[in-house]
């Protein structure tokens, strides 16, 4: 068979076939790893969005009282603690009294009132900003997370289609082959039919 294979040409065929198969095949798997790459080299650079959203989404539940009590009793301490607040309400205090002190109302009950009032008017407006930071971080996250997402499900379409070229190209390999067999068996038969013609002729 191997031998009128090689009369007819049909084994050079099937080779060629094979190694156009395992060609495509190649490139398709090629494919794929560059695509992974690439993948990952997208998600490496939202890496840093995506961490600083999570925590930025933590802080404001804590700041609200999602994640408890404790939790939030903590995010206030840790805000009233910052250099922020306790230099705004140093400056805020200082002007109070300075004020006081320029119109004669320094042991005034209103001054009074008035330090009174303002520690927890700035810690009110400060957890406010916070919050609002807070959310600018997440959305940048959210944003991130759905890019993301957006490229993944791409890749995973492209991925999708080399895989297909992948079977394709090793199931028309393999059908080459068997064709091969098949032809190679006509043309055996064939031959055998024109030597017996030229048997009986003679």
């Amino acid at each position: 068979m191997s031998i009128i294979g090689d009369l007819t040409g049909a084994n050079q065929y099937a080779a060629g076939a094979q190694q156009a198969a395992n060609t495509q095949s190649e490139y398709a798997g090629m494919g794929i790893d560059e695509i992974n790459s690439q993948l990952q080299n997208i998600m490496g650079l939202m890496q840093p969005y995506l961490d600083s959203g999570t925590n930025a989404l933590g802080a404001q539940g804590n700041l609200i009282g999602l994640g408890g009590a404790d939790a939030q009793a903590q995010a206030l301490a840790e805000l009233q603690a910052s250099p922020q607040f306790t230099e705004q309400l140093r400056l805020g205090e200082q002007s109070i009294m300075q004020n006081a002190s320029a119109t004669g109302g320094l042991r005034g009950g209103d001054t009074q009132g008035a330090l009174a009032q303002y520690s927890p008017q700035l810690l009110n407006q400060l957890i406010e900003s916070q919050y609002s930071k807070l959310g600018g971080l997440s959305n940048q996250g959210l944003s991130a997370a759905n890019t993301g997402a957006g490229a993944y499900s791409s890749a995973g379409g492209n991925i999708a289609n080399l895989l297909g070229q992948q079977g394709s190209a090793i199931a028309g390999g393999q059908l080459a082959a068997g064709s091969t067999t098949r032809n190679t068996f006509n043309d055996l038969l064939s031959l055998g039919g024109t030597g017996a013609q030229v048997y009986g002729a003679i």
